[in-house]
């Protein structure tokens, strides 16, 4: 289960303000929305620009992962790093878009993937792919078989890249005590 510490609610970086010079106007223009996160990111304008080609692949529509199992994956992950802010940011945009109700949502921050909600054997499978990768690094073959049978091969190789993206983007936002985004849920709420 997450552990949680609560964050000092100012970052550790600054991040890029306004007015930008054009190749930050740039970089920031490719991330999407100037969040607090993108902004620290485009303090080098070349690693923005490298997110952005990671993320033009598996923020689209061509992941072999469905758009519901993303999410699932991202705030599952980021919950179980404790990474408050980009879980936040997750739910707020994406839980009404792949469907999840409060209970799911909660379920996510702060319970398993054999709560009752998670009626559909084919998110429990993701789920439980996420949490084995959180806590051994690994799947073992029973929970690999149960994968590939819920998402198929491409998808499963598709989460495991994205499970650990969001780890490295859950210590991001963790070690730099990034501050929720404006109306971001938190964890308890």
């Amino acid at each position: 289960m997450p552990r949680f510490s609560k964050q000092t609610p100012v970052p550790r970086l600054t991040p890029v303000e306004p007015p930008y010079d054009p190749e930050t106007a740039e970089a920031l223009q490719a991330l999407g929305p100037p969040l607090t996160l993108f902004r620290i990111f485009a303090r080098r304008p070349e690693r923005a620009a490298g997110i952005h080609q990671w993320g033009r692949y598996y923020m689209s529509r061509r992941s072999a992962l469905s758009l519901r199992h993303r999410e699932l994956v991202i705030d599952r992950t980021t919950a179980r790093c404790g990474a408050e802010y980009e879980w936040g940011v997750h739910i707020a945009v994406f839980a009404d878009k792949v469907g999840l109700d409060a209970e799911q949502v909660h379920s996510l921050a702060t319970g398993t993937p054999d709560d009752t909600c998670w009626t559909d054997p084919a998110d429990r499978a993701v789920l439980h792919a996420v949490d084995a990768l959180h806590d051994v690094g690994d799947l073992g073959d029973d929970r690999w078989q149960e994968l590939i049978a819920a998402v198929g091969d491409e998808a499963a190789i598709d989460l495991l890249l994205v499970c650990g993206w969001y780890h490295a983007i859950s210590f991001v936002a963790r070690a730099l005590r990034l501050p929720p985004e404006p109306g971001t849920p938190a964890f308890s709420g």
